[in-house]
């Protein structure tokens, strides 16, 4: 017994030190934990966004904040109730049930995929705690929902909490989205769309009806059918309200500048790294003001949408941002020939810049693409195609590279294809809903970093009521080797210098430039200009959100503004470097000869004159192994003879070298007689010939003191009705 006793007391004392240890740890741990009514409430530091240097970004356009609202509808509060914490109205702050239920769900699933919440807690988290997931941030959420339920009732708790959440798209607040979503108060929301909203705090982004409609579809059913089996609504109406049509886009410009996109990246990147936006959120950004401001003035356009982008290919972040339309999503037209089609035929070794390509009138299997101007200009190299945008071509290369493995490379650029858009029209942006130009121009950022993807961004890191919640790390991923990125720059240049893209030609320094216009023969609906440097990325937009038509193209409009911001960037960094060329590509001397006339890229003769040959680039694997010869051991075709009453005439090839002195000889019974010795002419006419006679020509080419190999032609006779070797075959000379 004795025993039992010491037992018993030695059980309770350390139960009891237990209890006066853990209440220990919770006062310490919770004394600076007060419940403060002004966080509860929605203010100018409910958001704070700062510029690249740390400055705080004062005119936040784009952000939504709500004014406080006391009175909703009945039907509102149940949506969010019946979702978010059906046992609201009745629990002292703490669900136990649920609490229990979700304990249990996660030690079956072995992860923390359910959790427990309250609407208190969640109020409580969202505006006083960091989003750390320890013991001490616990005990402190637990006092304070205590505080908060002992301080407030249930409606002014609700209310507070829909004053409070995040409803994606820059709304914070429920009047803030209400207004963004559906143009109204909440006082007016309707069963559906208080449906909507309720299913929109899990996932802003996934359930957005802007960006996913369908998803928001389902979303919303499944809110509606938790109402029902809850009680807040009938059968009737939960079918009534499911039948509703979801909200369009506003054509209102609700923000068009950089804060637009900083708030849908926050959106992205909240369920990306699995934090709630709440509380104080602090964002750090890539903004230049100064260019910002400059470069706002010249993205405004009169009568039209527009959108500018700036990517610093240092950072890889965005300096500055304007778009009338957001950042949706538009059809890219020829900015996927480089991306698509032409890089990676490069790095796969199907082409060079100076392969020739048949441009002519195609058809595959009921596809025929046509060039803007509906002409065909037959052979033109890689480098022609780039420069004059042409279509055909690149729908060819795109037919040999193969559509998958084009789609490969987008796809390591962040730039994926939807089912149903792997078609040849890819090549000249045939698609269903296309790509933001944002994504494009991160896609194009590709090229001055060596080939290298790195995805471009607004935010840099991200506090949430002072913790640390997502500091960004650049990873860069191989797409192209540095041979092909230079190359693709290189032609990409050529587009500035002779192309399409010509209105940059007048900057002082090395810029690459490709345009895109999207339209039809009643006219056009999206024009691009994209441009970069060692320094940059510039992309350049104009069209309208509704698609009606513009007179504008890419090589117009957008190029004038393009040339502008680049204008800005050069006076701003006082220099801006060229592109550095790999070891790995090299500059060959090409006979032009053989490339206009046979279409043959042969190196060129290391004799041969400056306008018979031209430079191209190369990578090392790819030189052309043979050699041209023209001028160090000169060859001709065998000309003709032809009998006439003046004499025998020596007519040579059309394609005979101009570039050559011919030796012309006649052998006869007497001898061998110099005909002719001079520069190239058509045809030589030998007037000393004898009738009844038969006559043999030698001629031999030379170039300056590079005699060529001589060419024997067949004998011709002077008779009367001779058949001349060579026309045996093809006169009945039985006949004669």
């Amino acid at each position: 017994m004795k025993f039992l006793r010491i037992f018993l007391l030695s059980v309770t004392a350390f139960f009891a030190v237990a209890l006066l240890t853990a209440f220990g740890y919770f006062f310490i741990v919770t004394k600076d934990a007060v419940l403060d009514e002004n966080k509860l409430l929605i203010s100018d530091k409910t958001l704070v966004v700062y510029d690249k240097n740390g400055e705080r970004v004062k005119q936040n356009v784009g952000v939504k904040q709500s004014t406080p609202i006391s009175l909703v509808p009945e039907h509102v509060k149940q949506a969010f109730v019946c979702v978010e914490d059906k046992r609201f109205f009745t629990h002292n702050g703490f669900d136990y049930r649920r609490f229990a239920r979700a304990c249990i769900n996660n030690c079956k699933a072995r992860s923390y995929k359910e959790g427990a919440s309250t609407i208190s807690q969640q109020l409580v988290k969202n505006t006083h705690l960091t989003q750390e997931k320890t013991l001490k941030r616990k005990l402190r959420e637990w006092k304070l929902t205590r505080a908060l339920e002992k301080a407030y009732t249930k409606d002014e708790i609700l209310e507070k909490y829909l004053n409070t959440i995040y409803f994606g798209h820059g709304c914070f607040g429920i009047t803030s989205a209400s207004a963004f979503y559906f143009g109204k108060s909440p006082e007016a929301l309707t069963i559906d769309e208080s449906a909507i909203l309720a299913g929109l705090v899990k996932s802003p982004n996934n359930f957005s009806p802007f960006r996913f409609p369908e998803r928001c579809q389902e979303r919303k059913a499944t809110v509606l059918r938790i109402m029902e089996s809850g009680g807040a609504i009938t059968e009737t109406e939960r079918k009534t309200a499911l039948n509703a049509p979801l909200p369009l886009p506003s054509s209102k410009n609700d923000g068009n500048g950089y804060l637009t996109f900083v708030l849908d990246e926050l959106t992205v990147l909240s369920e990306k790294i699995g934090f709630k936006v709440a509380g104080k959120t602090e964002l750090f950004t890539y903004l230049d003001p100064v260019l910002q401001d400059e470069v706002s003035s010249v993205s405004k356009q009169e009568n039209l949408d527009s959108a500018v982008l700036v990517l610093d290919n240092s950072s890889h972040g965005f300096a500055c941002a304007y778009s009338s339309i957001g950042n949706k999503k538009r059809l890219p037209g020829s900015l996927m020939k480089p991306l698509l089609v032409y890089a990676p035929a490069l790095e796969e070794n199907l082409i060079s810049p100076i392969t020739p390509v048949l441009d002519e009138p195609v058809n595959f299997s009921g596809y025929s693409p046509k060039n803007y101007d509906g002409k065909s200009y037959g052979y033109v190299s890689v480098r022609e195609c780039v420069e004059k945008s042409l279509n055909v071509p690149a729908v060819k290369t795109l037919e040999t590279l193969g559509i998958q493995k084009g789609v490969g490379y987008l796809e390591k650029m962040n730039l994926s294809v939807e089912d149903g858009d792997g078609s040849l029209a890819l090549a000249l942006g045939g698609m269903k809903n296309g790509y933001a130009l944002k994504d494009i121009v991160s896609a194009y950022s590709t090229f001055p970093n060596g080939g290298k993807f790195t995805e471009g961004a607004f935010v840099s890191m991200i506090k949430i009521n002072g913790e640390t919640v997502y500091t960004r790390k650049t990873e860069a991923r191989d797409v192209f080797s540095s041979d092909t990125a230079y190359l693709m720059t290189d032609m990409l240049k050529s587009t500035v210098e002779n192309g399409t893209a010509k209105k940059l030609r007048s900057l002082p320094f090395e810029i690459a430039g490709k345009t895109g216009t999207v339209g039809t023969a009643d006219g056009n609906t999206d024009a691009y200009a994209l441009s970069y440097t060692q320094n940059n990325v510039v992309g350049v937009w104009l069209g309208n959100a509704d698609n009606t038509k513009i007179e504008h193209t890419g090589g117009g409009k957008p190029c004038e503004m393009a040339l502008k911001v680049n204008e800005i960037l050069y006076k701003q960094s006082g220099a801006i470097s060229p592109f550095n060329r790999p070891s790995g590509v090299v500059s060959v001397a090409v006979d032009r000869q053989a490339y206009e006339r046979e279409h043959t890229v042969l190196r060129a003769d290391e004799n041969a004159p400056a306008e018979y040959r031209f430079s191209e680039l190369f990578k090392n694997s790819q030189i052309p192994l043979k050699q041209s010869r023209a001028f160090t051991s000169p060859t001709i075709l065998p000309p003709t003879l032809h009998l006439t009453e003046e004499g025998v005439e020596i007519r040579f090839d059309k394609n005979a070298p101009s570039f050559y002195e011919y030796i012309v000889r006649r052998r006869d019974l007497w001898g061998e007689t110099v005909v002719y010795d001079g520069g190239f002419q058509d045809c030589v006419l030998d007037t000393d010939v004898l009738t009844d006679s038969v006559y043999a020509y030698t001629v031999t080419p030379k170039y300056k003191s590079f005699v060529g190999k001589t060419v024997l032609l067949p004998s011709i006779s002077t008779k009367k009705n001779a058949v001349q070797d060579g026309e045996i075959l093809s006169k009945e000379w039985w006949k004669n």
